[in-house]
């Protein structure tokens, strides 16, 4: 993304392009890690020249679950699962009046640190083959293209239905609790809260209660 982001400055097109072997600094939100192991995801970042944000976290998340080939989740705002553990993961900025779109996918990984190994999983694992990143890239930068050109209702209606987590779900949120209750026109997330009130969740690290 730093990558990126230096190109952004210098000028670079939209739809340029980084990737990477590994990531030796690797960044989630709010500065969580990443695991990189060499040679086994495909870590790309993106120069998007876009009018305004709108739901680009959504369309890339889609277009990543699109990409992976196999049935995943979406866990709002910017994880994509396999069952119950992590795939993908997406972290969108604005630098230079670009968005800088960095999307890791774990492709190849074998295994995952003790303290990753519950909540983690790559498409080696899920598949039990060995899995090529050129082809998976080629796929993400098409599906990325379509759900970019996707309009707004068309994004927040596949992501509530390719998600379990939009609604129905008990989850906490940075320490406010409740049950997920559908998306605003905007994308943020509803929680109904124990008494009953609606409180929309603006960001955050949505995990199961």
């Amino acid at each position: 993304m730093i990558e990126a982001a230096v190109l952004a400055a210098e000028g670079a097109p939209h739809g340029t392009v980084v990737g990477a072997d590994e990531q030796t600094a690797g960044q989630g939100r709010l500065g969580r890690a990443w695991h990189s192991e060499p040679g086994a995801g495909l870590y790309v970042s993106m120069v998007l020249r876009l009018p305004q944000a709108g739901l680009l976290t959504m369309a890339l998340g889609l277009a990543t679950a699109e990409a992976i080939g196999v049935p995943c989740d979406l866990r709002w705002p910017n994880d994509v699962l396999i069952g119950r553990k992590k795939c993908a993961g997406i972290l969108v900025m604005t630098e230079h009046g670009a968005f800088i779109a960095g999307i890791g996918i774990n492709l190849n990984h074998t295994s995952f640190p003790p303290d990753l190994a519950e909540i983690a999983t790559s498409l080696r694992i899920e598949t039990g083959r060995e899995q090529s990143r050129a082809v998976i890239l080629d796929a993400l930068l098409a599906a990325v293209d379509r759900w970019l050109a996707a309009d707004r209702e068309t994004i927040l209606e596949e992501f509530a239905r390719r998600s379990s987590w939009v609604r129905g779900k008990r989850v906490v949120v940075e320490g406010v609790r409740g049950v997920t209750d559908g998306l605003d026109d905007r994308g943020f997330l509803w929680l109904r809260l124990d008494d009953g009130t609606r409180h929309r969740i603006l960001a955050g690290g949505v995990r199961e209660e």
